[in-house]
């Protein structure tokens, strides 16, 4: 029956397709109607589809098709739909600064006895920022050779909006970097407080002796896995926020805006590909990995993290594969851990593509040196992102936020996060598996000794 749904659907699109095309073309005569209506049935079949699948997935594209299709045919209704999508962005934003405290303390307090964490610990984050740094850079690059904002038309008051992102003397940076109130700092969506406040927070909690520091740290950990519910929670408005925000944009700007989408996501995934080769590639030759087996061993939490868009659900398995690739169990569980929050290289590389994307399409020029302000805001506050599905997309929102950028271009990014969110994830995941590898290659624990050696 699902099958049969999904056929059916495919079918239709088609057909919506090339009547809309032929129609387009005015070379057969039709009433107008008739493309609008093929539309609707296509997207009421795959809704369908979805309801058949349960996929969460499956309603975010019905509420992107279904958002679009409204603001092509009603568009001063869908002009009134902008509440939806705003309720959706409050309800993400909120999740910021637990978030991103909860798993920066627990990343780093969880690991109270440095002295024994020791060349591990400095070594696993020597290389964590190194290839993450470089993940933001390829992510750059990426945006400004592809230009995919450019082509998004904005409101003229949008587009005008100031933006906070000139170039700091070193003195100022490093002075608005650290936090004189952390409540203020959370209200006024200020990430890189927040994240400071956390790290040096998880640093002193490390420091304080086990009996007090246990509570602490159970807090800790209550609230990261408290906010994961919070953000499973939310993402189930995710339809009807995108149906909304899609149906808003649309309706004010026209179809046209939704193409650079197209390019945008194109963009994000052949820069995955490029680190994939040119990135992680030669990290394992020069560390000697045996690259067939390797990915054996990754395929499977690989395509978890790509299928549920959650590092997170791809850990215990990762876990497991990796100590029966070779890793010592005590590496595997200090670097994989670790590097959910430290070294998600797919969602650096997504979050540096996204905020210029935001900045393109609102039309802002960016020079070097703002580029170079941005750059440093991710590359702190990305350290922070959870392993948790859409958890890129508010460290953007964010980010975003604390430079002053129009809110349209945000909304866009929610109709094809989901698809963004896969391959990121996906990278995430093998990224990690490979430090594993890496860091015990560096340690000469791997490959591992015969026990009559060791």
């Amino acid at each position: 029956m699902k099958n049969r749904i999904l056929v059916a659907a495919i079918v239709a699109a088609t057909i919506a397709v090339v009547v809309s095309l032929v129609a387009g073309t005015q070379v057969v005569p039709m009433p107008g109607i008739v493309p609008g209506l093929l539309r609707w049935v296509t997207i009421v079949l795959i809704a369908g589809y979805a309801t058949s699948r349960r996929s969460l997935t499956g309603w975010i594209l019905v509420g992107l098709l279904a958002g679009a299709e409204t603001g092509h045919d009603w568009p001063a209704a869908a002009v009134k739909l902008q509440f939806l999508g705003t309720i959706f962005l409050r309800l993400i934003k909120v999740i910021i600064a637990p978030l991103l405290f909860g798993t920066l303390v627990v990343g780093i307090a969880g690991h109270a006895d440095l002295r024994k964490v020791g060349r591990l610990g400095i070594k696993s984050l020597v290389y964590f920022e190194i290839v993450s740094t470089i993940a933001l850079l390829i992510g750059f690059a990426a945006i400004n050779l592809s230009r995919a904002g450019d082509g998004v038309r904005l409101p003229p008051a949008a587009a005008t909006e100031p933006l906070n992102a000139t170039p700091h003397t070193a003195a100022q940076l490093l002075t608005d970097i650290f936090p004189e109130n952390i409540a203020k700092s959370v209200a006024e969506g200020q990430v890189l407080q927040v994240v400071v406040f956390s790290i040096l927070f998880g640093m002193a909690l490390a420091l304080v002796p086990e009996a007090k520091r246990r509570p602490m740290l159970a807090f800790a950990e209550s609230l990261s896995e408290t906010m994961f519910k919070f953000t499973n929670l939310v993402m189930l408005a995710a339809p009807i926020g995108v149906f909304g925000a899609i149906a808003y944009t649309v309706g004010h700007l026209g179809l046209g805006v939704l193409l650079p989408l197209l390019k945008l996501l194109a963009t994000m995934y052949i820069a995955l590909v490029f680190f994939i080769t040119c990135v992680l590639f030669p990290i394992a030759l020069l560390a000697r990995v045996p690259i067939k087996k390797f990915l054996s061993a990754v395929a499977e939490p690989v395509t978890i993290a790509f299928a549920t868009a959650s590092s997170e659900a791809a850990l215990p398995r990762a876990m497991e594969q990796m100590e029966s690739f070779g890793v010592p169990r005590e590496t595997v569980a200090f670097v994989l851990p670790t590097g959910y929050s430290f070294n998600l290289d797919g969602s650096s590389l997504y979050q540096s593509l996204a905020l210029l994307f935001v900045a393109q399409a609102a039309g802002i020029h960016l020079s070097i040196g703002q580029q170079a302000v941005m750059l440093l805001t991710l590359l702190i506050s990305s350290k922070g992102t959870a392993g948790v599905a859409r958890a890129s997309l508010v460290i953007v929102l964010a980010a975003a936020a604390s430079f002053h950028l129009p809110t349209e271009p945000l909304f866009l990014l929610f109709g094809i996060d989901q698809l963004m969110d896969m391959g990121r994830t996906a990278v995430n995941v093998l990224g990690n598996c490979l430090a594993c590898v890496v860091i015990a290659r560096w340690e000469g624990e791997f490959p591992p000794r015969p026990a009559s050696l060791a």
